[in-house]
């Protein structure tokens, strides 16, 4: 029998702390070790975990599965844990309890797990542990770090929504770096002096991409069957607005990616947005953007270019 590719399908790696709630594991862990913290998961292995920041994400993009014969998933998700197989067996009866799909997990006591993303052919790892995700991120890997806790989600609605900022996410931080030495004219006059030069890629671009493979997915059915409904929808929601906003526009047609939305926002609160987009899950570089979309939006931070760079710098001269 041949091997199980992974080729050609949307690969995602998960933690367990951004797919479930483990606060209180995570409680028991910090406050009594980890021989407690095992022995609390085994007397709980048949109580299932609550589902976490990344559940409503993770249960839509499994469903588009039903795009494609079965045993030929067009989107497959691994759980990449920290945890060792013995703890992480609760992890895997709650999968199996709240009924995802996910048949395959890396679990490496207490070792970051991500190197073996591109072994796997992922395309994204979304986890609650910061050094993990930028370390991953470090590497060249489009990871990300869950912020909030879960929100409601609503398991009658099948749109699956999908917003991502643009500079640091889907494009690089070229401009940013600008916007930091020269300022908001300085930015201005960069962005139009290269409106036809298209950006570099950004850690999710790629990421973009495999989803725009599912919405073709979604379209050919359409195609076949009038009464399906269209369930994916992809927003950029960016402190861009006009003139900056031209360049970003033509830099995703140069790379052969689509949108359906687009929000220019020029500096406006983006949690504003969010609370009438409601998407199961928005990508951001800046965490300041990301304090106020946490409190109701599964928010994702991307440790990515200059901005956090100067983040990690005014940690490390804190400790000093």
């Amino acid at each position: 029998m041949p091997p199980y590719s992974l080729d050609n399908r949307l690969v995602i790696g998960i933690a367990s702390s951004a797919l479930f709630d483990l606060e209180e594991s995570d409680a028991v862990f910090r406050r009594d070790g980890e021989e407690v913290y095992r022995t609390y998961q085994r007397e709980h292995l048949d109580e299932p975990l609550r589902p976490g920041v990344a559940f409503p994400f993770i249960r839509r993009i499994l469903s588009l599965n039903d795009l494609a014969p079965e045993g030929d998933p067009l989107v497959e998700v691994i759980i990449l844990s920290r945890n060792d197989p013995d703890t992480g067996l609760r992890v895997m009866r709650s999968i199996r309890t709240h009924r995802l799909p996910i048949s395959r997990a890396v679990f490496m006591q207490g070792r970051a797990p991500y190197r073996f993303m591109p072994a796997l052919n992922m395309s994204l790892f979304l986890s609650a542990d910061e050094d993990d995700v930028r370390e991953a991120v470090a590497s060249g890997l489009p990871a990300g770090r869950v912020l909030g806790s879960a929100v409601a989600d609503d398991p009658d609605d099948p749109e699956l929504r999908i917003a991502f900022d643009f500079d640091g996410v889907l494009a690089d931080d070229a401009s940013e770096r600008v916007f930091r030495q020269d300022g908001l004219e300085g930015f201005r006059a960069h962005e139009a002096l290269n409106v036809t030069t298209p950006h570099d890629a950004g850690p999710l671009r790629d990421f973009l991409r495999e989803i725009n493979t599912l919405q073709r997915r979604e379209e050919e059915r359409r195609r076949a069957d009038a009464s399906y409904a269209i369930r994916v929808r992809v927003s950029i929601v960016t402190a861009r607005n006009a003139p900056a906003h031209e360049r970003a526009v033509l830099s995703l047609n140069n790379w052969g990616v689509t949108v359906n939305d687009a929000f220019f926002l020029g500096g406006v609160d983006k949690s504003a947005i969010m609370d009438g987009l409601k998407p199961h899950i928005f990508f951001d570089d800046q965490e300041s953007h990301l304090e106020g979309t946490s409190r109701t939006t599964p928010s994702v931070h991307i440790p990515f270019g200059v901005v956090n760079q100067e983040g990690v710098e005014r940690a490390e001269q804190g400790r000093q």
